[in-house]
């Protein structure tokens, strides 16, 4: 889901991956986090397209992409870069 409201953010968990359309790395991730989405109905996943939206990029630090980053009611609670597997996406939503 892309964020058309940034306030969304700000209560619940939530898991952003920031990524670009060229981004190879990013092509793989998007399945695996899109069925992370669709097995966990209590984390809401967002999707930023850092080329439409870089000023949030800028926001949150991201350097490199594909880049996820983790919060409950609006305060990071952890980040992961690059291509990762669905464990590594449970035990950053998790920890």
């Amino acid at each position: 889901m892309t964020i058309t409201d940034k306030s969304e953010l700000k209560t619940g968990k939530v898991l952003v991956e920031f990524w670009a359309e060229w981004c190879g790395p990013c092509k793989t991730l998007k399945p695996v986090v899109e069925t992370f989405s669709n097995e966990n109905d209590n984390v809401k996943v967002y999707f930023c397209n850092v080329d439409d939206d870089s000023e949030m990029a800028s926001a949150f630090g991201v350097r490199s992409i594909p880049t996820m980053v983790y919060m409950e009611d609006g305060e990071v609670k952890g980040r992961k870069v690059g291509v990762v597997p669905p464990a590594v996406i449970e035990e950053l939503v998790n920890s």
